[in-house]
């Protein structure tokens, strides 16, 4: 076996690996979209986010394999995100600086996302909701903590916004090579649509309470998407309107998984 050979059997092996993190994002969305239906009809059991998605892994019979097996396809990921942010020569999200900064955007996101895993797979895992309070709490201490609260806040939002409109625009299609013919790809754009608007407005509430824990000065505002989700049901058809986006969820999930396949890396 030529040394060309071994490098390009080790790529493809660290390619597969990082398309098996789409999949467990897929899994992790899916989850939290049953969380929010159990929150919006009175099932609560955990919190509707991240840590609550990996502790119900954790409690399944192979819950320990799947946390490490995780973090490995996380970290592959994440890093190959960020090869992809400082690769010169063109390669299939493009080479332009705007490219480039959205692939290390996205290698924080998900190494940040390996970190959390390992927590849970460690045994070290804590409630996501606590961790925001507390970090709220830690920078308006600072001086100008509120006013970075708040801003954090308002670019939360209007990433929300963003991630909506990706949808509504159907804006996700450029993140992918392709999609099949027929009645799947059709399936997969719509889950896209309506994953990504869900995802967009819980993101957009998520940040309405950083904005409201900074005007009012009180860090327990500040409950991530946890809060967020209680937020959401407690108003007014709030039940309804959280289901939806419970749904939401498991349709950006289900459309992780065609994004594995037929995403861009």
């Amino acid at each position: 076996m030529t040394a060309g050979t071994t490098s390009g059997t080790a790529q493809r092996g660290w390619e597969l690996t990082a398309r098996l993190g789409y999949v467990i994002n897929g899994v992790l969305h899916i989850l939290i979209g049953v969380i929010a239906l159990q929150i919006a009809f009175g099932g609560e059991k955990t919190n509707a986010d991240q840590s609550g998605a990996l502790s119900t892994i954790s409690e399944t019979p192979f819950g320990g394999f799947i946390l490490w097996a995780s973090v490995v396809a996380f970290v592959a990921l994440g890093l190959w995100q960020l090869a992809v942010a400082f690769r010169k020569q063109p390669s299939s999200q493009g080479s332009g600086t705007k490219d480039r900064l959205e692939a290390g955007l996205r290698a924080v996101i998900y190494l940040a996302l390996a970190v959390t895993v390992f927590s849970f797979a460690s045994g070290s895992g804590k409630s996501s909701s606590k961790q925001t309070t507390d970090a709220t709490e830690s920078l308006m201490s600072a001086p100008g903590g509120r006013f970075l609260v708040g801003l954090l806040g308002a670019a939360v939002v209007v990433g929300g916004v963003i991630y909506a409109l990706k949808g509504l625009r159907k804006k996700f299609l450029e993140d992918l090579h392709s999609l099949p013919s027929g009645t799947a790809g059709v399936t997969a754009r719509r889950l896209g649509v309506f994953g990504y608007t869900a995802k967009g407005v819980a993101l957009a509430i998520v940040g309405g309470l950083f904005v409201l824990a900074a005007v009012k000065a009180d860090p327990d505002k500040a409950k991530g998407l946890d809060g967020a989700l209680h937020t959401l049901r407690d108003q007014p058809a709030g039940v309804w309107l959280l289901a939806i986006v419970g749904v939401g969820f498991i349709a950006y999930g289900i459309y992780s998984f065609a994004r594995s396949k037929y995403g861009k890396l």
